[in-house]
């Protein structure tokens, strides 16, 4: 499973220099089955097969219908999405590259974040904020707006958030979350995942226990006239480090 875009037999890293192709793979370890996949398609292989105790309820939602479509939205070293379908032909996980579309503007506040991120860093996508380094960036960009010349790294601005001693640190959180509410929005109107929303990785989880606080589901829901709309879709965190890895394995064992 590569963190990064896979055309044919062939995945090229995102954030890494590698470039890892089928048949270099199979001669070095020898394996009689290889595939490679993009590292969301790899998490929504594993949906299914995922321990009830390992899966975290953010939004209810409504019941699901049977072999109604899902999304795997991954928040780490970097950002995607992956859409789910039950086929009769089996599971299908679509690829994306969701990380890199525009960073979605709604205010003011949105837009000198924008502004700060495209002085610094070039085009800014939703990965610039909704990555461990998109926090970072997050609390720089806030310290900026105080007078203050202050990094943090991420680690640094959720233990700051524990301890309740950085102001910066809270508001950036809640920044993040809220952001997150609204792709995680857009991504469910564009891909309509009535089986559920599932947001995996590190900063995933990491941002689980502020989520009601800092207002992810108003956000998530904020879409109009579509408001309503937007409780359909339940929304859980996956808090399985080898998650990926049984996708992997559910994924070798489907029928080509």
């Amino acid at each position: 499973a590569v963190a990064g875009p896979v055309r044919g037999d062939v995945g090229e890293m995102t954030n890494l220099d590698w470039k890892i192709d089928k048949d270099t793979l199979q001669r070095a370890t020898q394996a009689e089955t290889v595939a490679i996949l993009n590292d969301l398609q790899a998490q929504g292989h594993a949906l299914g097969y995922i321990a009830p105790s390992n899966i975290h309820t953010v939004l209810p939602g409504t019941t699901p219908k049977v072999c109604a479509s899902q999304l795997v939205i991954g928040v780490g070293t970097g950002f995607n999405a992956a859409l789910v379908l039950e086929t009769a032909a089996g599971r299908i996980v679509t690829p994306s590259e969701s990380g890199h579309i525009s960073l979605p503007i709604r205010n003011d506040e949105d837009c000198r974040l924008y502004r700060f991120l495209e002085a610094k860093y070039g085009f800014p996508a939703v990965e610039d904020v909704l990555s461990g380094r998109g926090l970072e960036r997050l609390y720089r960009w806030l310290a900026g707006e105080a007078g203050r010349d202050v990094n943090k790294s991420a680690a640094q601005v959720m233990a700051a958030l524990d301890a309740n001693n950085d102001p910066i640190a809270k508001e950036a959180v809640q920044i993040f979350v809220q952001m997150l509410g609204t792709v995680a929005g857009n991504l469910s109107l564009i891909q309509l995942p009535f089986g559920g929303v599932y947001l995996i990785g590190g900063v995933a989880r990491a941002m689980t226990p502020y989520l009601a606080e800092f207002g992810f589901g108003e956000a998530f829901c904020d879409k109009g006239r579509f408001a309503e709309f937007m409780q359909s879709f339940p929304v859980s965190v996956i808090e399985d480090d080898f998650a990926a890895l049984t996708g992997c394995a559910s994924h070798l064992m489907q029928p080509t």
